[in-house]
């Protein structure tokens, strides 16, 4: 497999930075999501067997329904393996694939705000799902990105709505939990949506998470998941921001558990997967290698602090492994950046010569075009040569603009999955 990192070759000055650049090829190889599907996806005797279980074909209708940043990857895959067993199939995704294909229907749509494009593409999916028969095999493939991706508000609410509200709940820090379980109950959608609009057929759903914790009702706003939320829930986490709004129509989600009966819902790709491959590459490059966690939460300033100074006590040849999703609470004017990069900005307020960090999204797009930054001395000797300030950058929240001039970014272009946000974290 070709590297994914495509300034692997730029940003490797030195053993260490090209070590850490290894450990995170490792992790995005094991998330590479149409090599997962391809291992794990067989047919044999006419029998379909898919993440550990196995399902009878003969005679049925087998359609394919992907949503979030691997759905294309997916879609690729299932028409390569089904052949003419599929039936057809549509997907929704945030960037086209350069091979169209051949019985997926193709729909693009926005990220991170939600827009008409969006409620247009979602109706069509929920009109596609209309109409299926007891005897028909439904594929989904559900990863993240589709929360934004599946709109279908009630009125008054539109999407510029749903844009404003996502904005306030992320300038204000609220976790991706806290977003979801508001957005379940603002589309039709979401929270169980997708499986009620495909009732009576059988659903296979495969979910690849971006969220802290693997929860799969909050991955995608849960669209194939039975929501135990209501409501008033999604009430309380806009009482807790002080968000009010005439145009924010809640819905319920469906409860009855008719329509879940006949969905298997697979947790099929996480962080842990990324987690793993870059444990194993960091113990062969001599490190002794920790994972941390694989839900990490939080200000992205105070986890890049933390991290570094859980760096100072290591002893030397230390790789400390982390995942999850941090938060960056905007106040006051501010610039462009993401989560990754502000973790990094933090962290070389305080790394030393020995130490490197390296925080990095797994889809490749840290709220930019960059994935992610690295942040040690040789970032800090950039920054001196031309006269970058760390403190005035981080304040202003201005991440992409001091990593780009630096020019210590991570380019991995849309890498076609996501499994939340990744840490390595070396000392020599």
């Amino acid at each position: 497999m070709a590297r994914r990192i495509q300034n692997f070759e730029t940003l490797a000055e030195n053993e260490l930075r090209t070590d850490a650049l290894s450990i995170a090829e490792a992790g995005y190889a094991a998330i590479d999501i149409g090599t997962a599907l391809a291992r794990s996806l067989t047919i044999e005797h006419d029998t379909l067997y898919i993440a550990g279980k196995e399902y009878p074909l003969t005679g049925r209708h087998i359609f394919f329904v992907g949503v979030g940043k691997c759905a294309f990857s997916a879609a690729a895959v299932i028409e390569q393996t089904l052949g003419e067993r599929l039936t057809s199939g549509i997907a929704l995704d945030v960037s086209l694939l350069e091979t169209p294909l051949a019985k997926v229907e193709m729909l693009v749509g926005t990220h991170p705000l939600p827009s008409e494009i969006n409620e247009t593409a979602t109706k069509r999916i929920l009109d596609f799902l209309a109409g299926r028969t007891e005897n028909d095999l439904v594929i989904m493939l559900i990863s993240g990105g589709g929360s934004t991706l599946l709109c279908a508000h009630t009125a008054p609410m539109t999407c510029i709505d749903e844009s404003t509200l996502w904005n306030e709940l992320t300038a204000k820090g609220a976790t991706i939990q806290e977003i979801n379980t508001v957005r379940k109950h603002t589309s039709r959608a979401r929270g169980g949506g997708l499986a009620f609009a495909a009732y009576p057929a059988e659903v296979i759903s495969l979910i690849v998470s971006d969220v802290p914790g693997n929860a799969i009702a909050y991955i995608a706003s849960g669209p194939t998941v039975l929501d135990a939320s209501t409501v008033a829930d999604a009430q309380e986490v806009l009482a807790k921001y002080g968000i009010t709004s005439d145009t924010t129509t809640l819905i319920e989600t469906p409860k009855e558990p008719i329509h879940f009966e006949r969905v298997t819902n697979t947790l099929f790709l996480s962080n842990t997967n990324a987690l793993e491959a870059m444990q194993s590459e960091a113990k062969k490059r001599g490190y002794a290698a920790d994972i941390i966690t694989d839900r990490f939460v939080g200000e992205a300033h105070a986890i890049g602090r933390a991290i570094t100074e859980t760096l100072h006590v290591a002893p030397p040849k230390t790789a400390l492994l982390c995942a999850g999703e941090s938060t960056v609470a905007l106040t006051g004017e501010h610039g462009e950046g993401g989560r990754d990069q502000e973790i990094a900005l933090a962290a070389l307020l305080e790394i030393r010569d020995d130490e490197l960090i390296l925080p990095f999204s797994s889809d490749g797009r840290d709220n930019t075009d960059h994935a992610g930054a690295i942040g040690d001395s040789t970032t800090r000797a950039h920054a001196l040569a031309q006269n970058l300030s760390v403190e005035e950058h981080l304040a202003q929240h201005r991440s992409y603009d001091f990593f780009k001039t630096s020019g210590d970014a991570l380019h991995t272009g849309y890498t076609g999955t996501n499994v939340s946000d990744l840490i390595v974290a070396l000392k020599k």
